[in-house]
């Protein structure tokens, strides 16, 4: 049978919020103005830890320190063996990797993360401490959204990326970003522009209905191509003047034109000198980053109708209530990790043996590996207190910001995990509390300033004004005090 239009949308990458309707529907005031600085010649991936990773187990004290850290870690979470959890020796950089609360005390990587350890040797990584936001919502699916809409107090329908694309002055015919797996992420919703969905670039395509096709007779794909390009070229020409119709044939057209243009970049990797495609596991996450190698090289190389430089994908498996393990390799975190920091590792090496193809004829590829930016996040961290083997929802987390072009390092301070009676800085239910002061010994760093951080210092809008509408402050909003976010910070200094 036909298919559905939910199928088509989902299929062919055209789900953008809105997509019923012309962007100028949707366009806020401060969305009109011309915006001359984007992203340039650079790259975003953001890199989704699906289920509430366990981040107090990630990032771990490894000496006491003035805070004494480690000796709270190690209140909470019993030794390895009939369900302990303890991290006993934490991996420690040769780089110097020290809480910036404290100063002195040492932190160390969970031991399936050797490879980004080995990144952060090479000052290729930034760690940013105790991650959150106000009011903390410990449901999956709420807090999911919260962090790929980038606020918390409020409900816009748009996601934080998707609000800069639409101030980037991105439209219906581009194709700026590309999400690996089923459907557009919710970093990603917007009205202006197209997103491309796809799992496996070589089996990419228009999803032409073949059930109607006739045994023997020819093959009428180019006239359907023919149909199709001239009716949205009708549509997105003029519309009768209908801002919807304009939109719809403007992204039809850059749908088509992405269907047939996309999926040759596999054969162009595979056959390229010194291709990586036989390299990289067959973990998912590692396919994933391989599908975005496939289409950063053709963008770094200037193939024409290729133009992406913005990129989602998700690793699942983190909810990990029971049986998270401690430094087993067997050990379901413990794997998870170990999938993630090598897949990214290779990635990165990935990427420098396309810069070492670099000739005047494509500037693209000269330092390509200093030119992406991988940040990597999930939607809540763990409570500090275990339960028999695992870990229930919890608050605050770390970030990571990854790339050549990083400022590896520690930054913001590691939640106040304090076990003694009276001076704990828990909430009565076990999390680490979110406060923009040191009332509970520790500060936290809102997401939203790593958001900014990355909007201002990585993808070019550095107008206050703009910035400000991309972010608003909970100030805004009416709320005030250190339990909400009332003063920016978009310059984290991760990011030179």
């Amino acid at each position: 049978m036909a298919i559905t239009r939910r199928q088509f949308i989902s299929r062919t990458g055209l789900a953008t919020a809105g997509a019923l309707f012309g962007p100028s529907l949707f366009r806020n005031p401060w969305l009109q103005q011309a915006m001359a600085a984007t992203i340039g010649d650079r790259y975003l991936i953001t890199l989704f830890l699906d289920g509430g990773n366990d981040g107090l187990n990630t990032v771990i004290p490894v000496s006491g320190g003035g805070a004494g850290l480690r000796a709270d870690y190690e209140t909470w979470r019993r030794p390895p063996g009939s369900g302990g959890i303890r991290i006993v020796s934490p991996l420690v950089p040769t780089k110097p990797m020290l809480d910036a609360n404290t100063g002195n005390t040492q932190l160390g990587f969970h031991p399936g993360f050797a490879s980004l350890r080995d990144m952060y040797d090479q000052n290729m990584v930034a760690v940013i401490q105790g991650c959150g936001y106000p009011e903390y919502n410990l449901s999956h699916d709420v807090a999911r959204s919260i962090w790929r809409r980038g606020a918390p107090l409020s409900t816009p329908g748009t996601g934080w990326l998707g609000r800069y694309l639409q101030a980037a002055g991105y439209v219906g015919s581009d194709i700026p970003a590309v999400n690996i797996g089923g459907e557009v992420a919710g970093e990603f919703i917007q009205s202006a522009t197209s997103v491309l969905v796809f799992s496996r670039l070589k089996d990419f395509g228009f999803p032409y209905d073949i059930d109607y096709d006739e045994p023997g007779e020819p093959d009428d794909t180019s006239f359907k191509d023919t149909a199709f390009t001239q009716l949205n070229g009708a549509m997105g020409a003029g519309g009768n003047g209908n801002p919807a119709m304009q939109y719809l044939g403007s992204t039809g057209t850059a749908t088509l034109l992405a269907t047939g243009s996309y999926p040759p970049l596999h054969t162009d990797y595979v056959n390229r000198s010194g291709s990586f495609n036989d390299t990289y596991p067959t973990t998912s996450t590692a396919r994933a980053l391989r599908e975005i190698a496939k289409v950063i090289y053709g963008t770094a190389r200037g193939v024409p109708n290729i133009g992406a430089r913005f990129f989602e994908l998700g690793n699942g498996g983190y909810d990990t209530h029971s049986d998270q393990g401690s430094d087993n390799p067997d050990d379901q975190q413990f794997a998870l990790h170990q999938e993630v920091g090598d897949a990214l590792k290779l990635f990165f090496q990935d990427l420098t043996g396309m810069a070492g193809e670099y000739t005047p004829m494509k500037p693209g590829l000269q330092n390509l590996d200093k030119k992406v930016v991988v940040m990597v996040y999930s939607e809540f961290s763990r409570r500090i207190e275990q339960n028999d083997n695992g870990t229930d929802h919890g608050s605050q987390g770390p970030m990571f910001v990854i790339g050549g072009g990083v400022t590896g390092g520690v930054y913001g301070e590691h939640p106040n995990i304090q076990a003694q009676s009276g001076n704990s800085g828990l909430d009565d239910d076990g999390n680490t509390q979110y406060k923009q002061d040191h009332s509970n010994l520790a500060r936290s760093t809102d997401m939203r300033d790593v958001y900014g951080t990355l909007i201002k210092h990585w993808l070019g809008i550095t107008d206050a004004p703009t910035l400000a509408s991309l972010l608003p402050l909970d100030s805004t909003l009416g709320f005030s005090g250190p339990d909400y976010w009332t003063v920016a910070n978009f310059n984290l200094g991760f990011l030179p």
